[in-house]
């Protein structure tokens, strides 16, 4: 099978990015019955989250030397299948080592196949980026989404064994798998070979910074964002719905920014716009967490998961080669998540020295202003009028 068909390789991008982020997020409705059930500390549990983060930035520089390597096709399903296998030993979860453990399995995987993927797209759609990037980050969106909304019902499905809940999400990262180990494996040129990262390029820089504010908010809002409304006053099932509405509602804007931005060229004002809204959303959720708390989610959820599939799609316009994506996507997400991962401990040390969320929470609007003032930045530079 030289030539593979392109539903194919669309059908093979879609559940990969389906399985980057239910091994992350489907923690959130969980950590405070977990941390109960292993009598572990805020500030610890929520290791279940940093540590995936801080390995999706350590390791994602060796996701293009590993392509060079091996193949970007044959490393992507070699991911999958360490993702596969650590969600399956979740059913052991009560062991806090080994569940901690499996974190840093999944961290390790998305490490590698996240800046691969990108790479993929530029590969096989670069006639269709824009539209192929909203698929993609509407597949995350949905992975992340599904892994919050069913991971509680799974549990009292499965008698309450959260454990088994979370062991569940190996099933679709088999089938991805599965998908994965049809597609031909191509070489990279030999050019690309000696190239490195590019810290050198000051876009690049302005590229990762901004990507480490998105992350480090997302993962901090999806670690705390439950726990921020149960101290308000709101029951655990009210909060869980609050956050599922922050997940659900983010589904059509990861799909539709990233079309409207190729569109219309206004990928950087998008950016700005969001940035503002979630500012907005979450000053509400640190001063005035009962006024329409729905709302304010779904909006934030709109922001957010905009400014997520938007900056997902810079590395694409911002470099030539489908390696030279990876190459930036890694260094992106390198330094994105080395810094992002530690949002969600510093807001649970941060709960545990105030005592209360308001603090944290400011610091995290704080975060999603200067977001806004980074993508004035991210303008497409002018080009020099010919002749």
């Amino acid at each position: 099978m030289n030539n593979p068909s392109r539903w194919l390789l669309m059908l093979a991008l879609v559940l990969a990015a389906i399985n980057l982020r239910p091994g992350i997020t489907s923690f959130a409705p969980l950590i405070e019955r977990i941390a109960e059930a292993l009598d572990l500390s805020r500030g610890l549990v929520s290791l279940t989250t940093a540590l995936p983060v801080l390995l999706m930035g350590l390791l994602a520089p060796s996701a293009p030397r590993l392509a060079v390597r091996f193949g970007l096709e044959r490393t992507i399903a070699s991911c999958l299948g360490l993702i596969a296998a650590a969600l399956a030993l979740r059913v052991l979860g009560d062991n806090p080592v080994l569940l901690i453990a499996t974190a840093a399995m999944v961290g390790a995987g998305i490490a590698v196949a996240g800046p691969l993927l990108s790479g993929f797209i530029k590969r096989y759609f670069l006639d269709r980026i824009g539209k192929t990037a909203a698929f993609y980050s509407l597949s995350m969106a949905i992975g992340g989404t599904i892994g919050v909304v069913l991971t509680a019902p799974a549990v009292q499905w499965l008698g309450g064994r959260w454990s088994w809940a979370l062991a569940l999400w190996a099933i679709p990262a088999v089938l991805a798998l599965l998908i994965w180990l049809r597609l031909p494996n191509q070489p990279e040129a030999p050019s690309e070979s000696a190239a490195g990262l590019p810290w050198n390029q000051p876009r690049a820089w302005l590229v990762s910074a901004y990507f480490a504010l998105q992350a480090g908010l997302f993962y901090a809002l999806t670690t705390w964002l439950v726990a921020r409304y149960h101290e308000a006053g709101f029951s655990l099932t009210q909060g869980n719905a609050f956050f599922s509405g922050f997940m659900l509602i983010g589904l059509p804007s990861a799909f539709a920014l990233p079309w409207v931005a190729q569109r219309f060229g206004n990928r950087h004002q998008l950016m700005v716009v969001c940035g503002l809204v979630a500012t907005t959303s979450l000053l509400l959720i640190a001063w005035a967490p009962q006024v329409q708390p729905l709302l304010v989610c779904m909006l934030l959820g709109i922001a957010l998961n905009g400014t997520f599939s938007l900056a997902m799609l810079l590395p694409m316009y911002e470099a030539g080669s489908p390696l030279a994506v990876s190459r930036l996507t890694a260094m992106m997400l390198c330094t994105g998540y080395c810094l992002a991962c530690f949002s969600p401990v510093l807001v649970g040390l941060g709960r545990d020295l105030a005592g209360d969320y308001r603090v944290p929470f400011l610091v995290l609007a704080g975060m999603s202003a200067t977001m806004s003032v980074l993508a004035l930045g991210l303008a497409p530079p002018r080009r020099a009028p010919a002749g």
